[in-house]
């Protein structure tokens, strides 16, 4: 289980983790477009969509085994969205996953699925979609690394963030803090510059940038950016 002084590892004293999307990577030039971030990002976060559980298809096993033999020491966030769940566990904890997250919605036992992952030396995140409340993870929240939190339709990047779910940031804070868990707080979809501050200051500790960031000139301004948003937040 994650504690709180895991959680200070983890965000080794940056006000907010920060974790560009490759699904808005240009496929034919992601390892170009990783050089790009020029070191500033702290995650690489891989988006897996199986056209089933969302309407979009991206990505496989085979693309997580590559970034780790190219980059060993990056923290590779997995998030699969992808139904059932369990029955995609197995390929991606052996592609060298760093953090793998699945969808509460997409697993038909989610404790038994967090455990697997844990079970396996993954960190393990559970994630929600827009229409679905914070409150039904209270049974596993104390055994979660990690909870993400869309504040988007997942299937599509490039979409408008949905300020409505910032409350179940803000439950999940509270919770966390009542309780003592250790479980990071991540935020993805329609993030970036403008509203970084924002969800920082709700108490998200990492968020997911897609074409906020890889959709610019210079995208590891974009991040520097997006950082100094959230301190000054």
């Amino acid at each position: 289980m994650a504690g709180p002084l895991q959680l200070k590892e983890l965000k080794n004293g940056r006000e907010i983790l920060i974790a560009p999307s490759l699904l808005s990577a240009d496929i034919l030039n992601m390892e170009r477009h990783i050089g790009e971030l020029k070191g500033e990002a702290d995650w690489l976060h891989v988006d897996i969509m199986d056209g089933h559980f969302v309407p979009n298809l991206s990505y496989g096993p085979a693309l997580v085994s590559a970034l780790r033999k190219r980059y060993p020491q990056a923290f590779l966030d997995v998030h699969i969205m992808v139904e059932p769940a369990e029955d995609f566990l197995d390929m991606f904890l052996s592609a060298g996953t760093t953090l793998l997250t699945v969808h509460l919605e997409a697993a038909r036992h989610i404790h038994r699925v967090l455990q697997r992952i844990k079970d396996s030396g993954v960190m393990a995140g559970v994630s929600i979609n827009p229409g679905t409340a914070a409150e039904p993870l209270l049974p596993v929240l104390h055994m979660a690394d990690l909870v993400l939190v869309m504040s988007v339709n997942p299937g599509y990047g490039g979409q408008s963030f949905i300020a409505e779910t910032l409350d179940k940031v803000r439950w999940l804070f509270k919770v966390r803090s009542e309780r003592g868990w250790g479980y990071l707080i991540e935020m993805d979809g329609g993030v970036g510059p403008k509203n970084v501050a924002e969800i920082a200051a709700a108490g998200c500790d990492a968020v997911v940038a897609g074409s906020a960031v890889f959709g610019q000139p210079e995208p590891s301004e974009v991040i520097k950016e997006m950082r100094r948003s959230a301190q000054r937040g």
